[in-house]
C-alpha cells in the first residue's frame, strides 16, 4: 500500500498548489463535489489499489508480471493527470490522460481477475471514481475552452 499512497501523496502536492491558486479561478460545473471530498476518496482508492496489487503479487502464477506492469502504468498516468491538470493547467491534455488511464484501469481489472477476483473487484470503486473524474474533467474543459 505504500507505493500507491506515496504516489498519491506526491500528486497531492501538485493538486493542492493548483487548487490554492489556479483552480479557484476557472469555471466548474455546479455538480462538482466540494474540494475536501477528494482527499479522503483518493486515500481509500489508493489503499484498495495497494491491496489489489498485493493480492496479485503474492500469487505464484505465470503471467502476473504483465498484470503488475499494467497496474504500474495506470499508476503513472494517475500521477501524471494531477501534474498535467493542476500544475500545467492543460485541461484538454488531462482529459486525454484520464481517458487512457480509464482504459488501463479496465485492462488491469481484467488482468487481475485472472489471478484474484477479489483484486479485480477492489479496483471497481477506482474505475468508478475515475469515470466520474473524467466526466468532471470534460465538463471543466467545456466550460473553460
Amino acid at each position: 500500500m505504500a507505493l500507491p499512497l506515496s504516489v498519491g501523496g506526491i500528486a497531492a502536492l501538485f493538486t493542492q498548489a493548483g487548487i490554492d491558486r489556479w483552480f479557484t479561478t476557472i469555471q466548474k460545473p455546479a455538480w462538482q463535489p466540494p474540494n475536501w471530498l477528494f482527499a479522503p476518496v483518493w486515500t481509500v482508492l489508493y489503499i484498495l489499489m495497494g491491496i489489489a496489487l498485493y493480492l496479485v503479487w503474492k500469487q505464484n502464477a505465470p503471467g502476473k508480471r504483465g498484470a503488475i506492469i499494467l497496474w504500474s502504468l495506470q499508476l503513472v498516468l494517475n500521477f501524471l493527470w494531477s501534474f498535467i491538470f493542476f500544475s500545467q493547467h492543460r485541461i484538454a491534455l488531462a482529459l486525454v490522460d484520464i481517458v487512457v488511464l480509464w482504459l488501463l484501469i479496465l485492462l488491469t481489472i481484467f488482468s487481475f481477475a485472472k489471478f484474484s477476483k477479489t483484486a479485480a473487484w477492489l479496483l471497481v470503486p477506482y474505475i468508478s471514481w475515475v469515470s466520474f473524474a473524467a466526466t468532471l474533467n470534460f465538463a471543466i474543459y467545456q466550460l473553460n475552452r
